[in-house]
């Protein structure tokens, strides 16, 4: 039996359609008859062998879909079953950190849809320990991307200093971003959303923002700073002189946590001691993770923004990443 599925097959170049064999899964692994899978920037790590990624690879790691069979040893997922799949594709339970029940720093931590092929298809095959259960009340395509932007959001919230009323800020209105603005509103944040120009304020208000920066219009550090300043600022925009500029914008201990970025981040010694001030990094999480995620995503009602596509569009629906309404996802 075969199945239709995108892949990436030569680094750089265009992802294909094609037809490949349905997999089985091996002992601990789980089948999905995938539903939905959602579109995000970390695709750029099978479509370009980033991190040790052998090609040709199947990417995609914000799956939705159903359990359709199991390998042996699988004792926690039966066909049947409403599941998903992110970026977190499993852990050694091994290492120092899993020992330590830390497993997202797994050393031996794998990627879905980079150390083995994910959502873009019909069918994928993961690691049990990899699956998370999908609430009744989401629809698949809506859960696709809470299973890495939604989560990513979520997980960094929970985990921040931030208390509720507390000032928290979300710089960058899109695909991570607007899932962070409607979670730190659910959270009972005071919510700051800051974006170039004011095409995105309506939404980012209706998403549950109680005020707007304009960081074209205005410096987004000193905006912050004149309203009493940010317990927390959740940067998504991974770029550094941003990063830098809204560090001015903390109160005293406040964090800014950032999710992604290749530039260097400024900022003096003396400027994080005298405030005490917290730059920290936050990465995804496991399935675990996803669960927690998608259950306060029904219990608060937060849903993402997607625009939905065909299988056989996804090399349009890459290349339009940061062109679409909030998040791509593809229909099989």
């Amino acid at each position: 039996m075969t199945m239709r599925a995108v892949q990436a097959q030569v680094a750089g170049a265009p992802f294909v359609l094609t037809e490949l064999p349905v997999p089985e899964p091996k002992p601990n692994q789980v089948r999905i008859k995938v539903h939905a899978c959602g579109v995000c920037a970390g695709e750029a790590i099978p479509r370009n062998a980033l991190f040790g990624t052998r090609l040709p690879r199947v990417p995609g790691h914000e799956v939705t879909g159903v359990v359709d069979a199991v390998g042996e040893a699988v004792t926690v997922w039966r066909p049947g079953d409403r599941v998903g799949v992110g970026w977190s594709g499993g852990v050694d339970f091994t290492c120092e950190y899993c020992r330590r029940g830390d497993f997202t720093n797994c050393e031996m931590r794998t990627i879905t849809g980079s150390s083995f092929d994910g959502g873009y298809a019909e069918y994928t095959v993961a690691p049990q320990d990899a699956v998370a259960a999908l609430p009744d009340e989401l629809d698949f395509a809506e859960a696709a991307p809470l299973m890495c932007a939604g989560m990513t959001a979520f997980n960094g919230l929970r985990h921040s200093t931030a208390g509720p009323g507390d000032l928290v800020a979300v710089s960058g209105v899109g695909g991570v971003g607007h899932l962070a603005v409607a979670f730190a509103n659910a959270m009972g944040f005071r919510t700051v959303a800051i974006n170039r120009g004011t095409a995105k304020e309506e939404m980012a208000r209706q998403l549950g923002a109680h005020d707007y920066i304009d960081s074209t219009a205005h410096d987004a550090g000193e905006a912050l700073r004149a309203m009493g300043g940010a317990q927390v600022i959740y940067d998504t925009t991974s770029r550094g002189d941003v990063q830098t500029g809204l560090i001015k914008g903390l109160k005293h201990s406040g964090q800014l946590i950032v999710v992604e970025g290749a530039d260097p981040i400024g900022g003096t010694g003396h400027d994080l001691s005298w405030w005490r001030l917290h730059i920290d990094g936050w990465y995804s999480g496991v399935a675990r993770d996803s669960e927690d995620a998608l259950n306060f995503a029904v219990l608060k009602n937060v849903r993402p923004i997607i625009e939905t596509h065909k299988l056989e569009d996804a090399e349009q629906a890459y290349s339009n990443i940061g062109k679409a309404h909030m998040r791509s996802v593809l229909l099989p």
